[in-house]
Formats: structure tokens, C-alpha cells, sequence
């Protein structure tokens, strides 16, 4: 006889208020990330086909039909890809904060460090919030939103000052290079566009004064906020701009930290 049909739900669990020893669980089926609130497994016994008066001939049943998969996610094309693009990194970087504030390190830290990650994440927590909003009003079709991803901190110790502020600079900096290289992708002349590209640059400027600040609270009094390593020279004007790196690289980078455990593609970002 066929067995039941089993839903298992995934309960969430905001980053905010999980700690390091409770975090949601990542279900994966056949390889592929399954992103969402709950799945379906579908199982057949040995027994579906016994009879239990006998064989008696003609042709074979009609197959079970194969169960449904879900697929892994793709950013999408045009400024949808790129909208995509930047919730992940914001959900990224939101995630990794939350986690910041529940570590031994934020426990003990000084009051002004304190207040550094509290704005830190309260800004971030904005962002990604804002993508979610503005690609859900830009489509009628959910399923292109990018889903909420899950995380993995593990290699992260959020006991340690250096370990913590080490691994903020390095989102930081590859936010402020992340969101310089996606704006010249954007499609100003599609519709809200010019919008996009607008609050791009807000937003970009605000996480140039994260990493600004983080570097300082690791390099305090001293040039570490505007190093040669997160900048670059233009046209030999002088090293005096930020790096623009372009989403594949971005996201090579990021998968390299091992941090993102959702997964998803990037087949149709615009190249520019």
C-alpha cells in the first residue's frame, strides 16, 4: 500500500533573536536547496503493486508519476536580477549582525562598540527589508522574489573581538565593491530605473560609512578606514576611489566564505 503523505514544516526563527546554538535548520532534497516554509516528501513501499489474488495478466500499470522538485532559485535577469542580487546580500549581511548581538564579544563589548553593531544592523535590517518590499511591488509573479536564505555563522567566532570585526570589514568592503559594480548595470531607462539606480547610491554610501567604521574600531587612528586595499586608482588620477566589482565575482566571494546555504544562480545577471 502507498504511504502517507508526509509535510514536515520548517519553523523560522528570526536571526535577531536565534543564538549560535539554535539556528534554523537547511533541508536539502536531491542536492538542491529548499527554500520556503514547508516541503512535501512522497515515499512508495516495495508493496504498491502486490495483489494479493494473484497475477493475473495484462499490461503493467501506468507508472506513479515522479514527484515535484523544487528548483533552485535563479537572481533573474535585468534590474529584477539586480534588485535580487542586492536582498541577498543585505539578508547576508542582516543575518550576520543579528548573530553579532547574541556572541559573548557583544555581551562584553564597550558601550560605543555596542552602539556601532546595534546601528550596524538596524541599518542593514532596513535594506533588506527595502528589497523585499520594492521587488514584490515590481512583480506580480512571487516566485521571483528571492526566498529568505539560510545561513551558516559556524566558522564565525562571535566570542572573539577580532573574529567578529574581521569578518564585518570583509562584508563591508565587499558591499561597498558589490553595489559600485551593480550600478552601472542598472537599466535607468526601464521603469523605475533611475530610482533604483537613486537609492543605489544611497545606500552604498551608507555601507562605505560601515566599513569605515568598522575598520576604525580595528585599526583605530589610522588610515586603515580608507586603505589601498579597498581602493583603487582611476585613469591615474590617484588612488582615491572605491573598488567595483562585478556580481560574479561578488558572488564567488561569498559562496567562498562557506556563510550562504541556500542555494541559488546567477545565470541571467546583466554583464553589462
Amino acid at each position: 500500500m502507498k504511504k502517507p503523505l508526509v509535510k514536515v514544516d520548517v519553523v523560522d526563527a528570526s536571526p535577531k533573536n536565534s543564538n549560535k546554538n539554535s539556528r534554523r535548520k537547511f533541508i536539502k532534497l536531491g542536492g538542491l536547496g529548499i527554500a520556503g516554509s514547508s516541503f512535501l516528501l512522497y515515499g512508495c513501499s516495495d508493496d504498491d503493486l502486490f495483489n494479493p489474488g494473484g497475477d493475473v495478466g495484462g499490461p503493467d500499470p501506468e507508472p506513479e508519476p515522479e514527484p515535484p522538485v523544487d528548483a533552485v532559485f535563479d537572481l533573474g535577469s535585468g534590474n529584477l536580477g539586480i534588485l535580487n542580487y542586492a536582498y541577498a546580500l543585505e539578508q547576508l549581511e542582516a543575518a550576520f549582525y543579528g548573530e553579532v548581538q547574541n556572541g559573548a564579544y557583544y555581551s562584553g563589548a564597550p558601550d560605543n562598540e555596542k552602539e556601532i553593531m546595534d546601528d550596524i544592523w538596524y541599518h542593514e535590517v532596513i535594506h533588506r527589508d527595502f528589497f523585499n518590499t520594492a521587488i514584490n511591488g515590481a512583480v506580480s509573479d512571487a516566485s521571483l522574489v528571492l526566498p529568505e536564505l539560510e545561513f551558516d555563522f559556524s566558522a564565525v567566532d562571535f566570542d572573539d573581538r577580532t573574529s567578529v570585526l574581521e569578518t564585518a570589514r570583509l562584508l563591508e568592503d565587499t558591499g561597498v565593491s558589490a553595489y559600485n559594480g551593480a550600478g552601472r548595470l542598472i537599466d535607468v531607462d526601464a521603469e523605475n530605473g533611475g530610482l533604483y539606480l537613486l537609492l543605489a547610491g544611497k545606500i552604498v554610501s551608507v555601507e562605505a560609512r560601515h566599513a569605515s567604521a568598522i575598520a576604525d574600531l580595528l585599526e583605530p587612528n589610522t588610515t586603515a578606514f580608507a586603505r589601498d586595499g579597498v581602493l583603487v586608482d582611476l585613469g591615474g588620477s590617484g588612488v582615491a576611489y572605491d573598488k567595483a566589482t562585478p556580481p560574479g565575482d561578488v558572488l564567488a566571494a561569498v559562496v567562498g566564505t562557506g556563510f550562504v546555504q541556500t542555494e541559488f544562480t546567477a545565470d541571467n545577471l546583466p554583464t553589462g
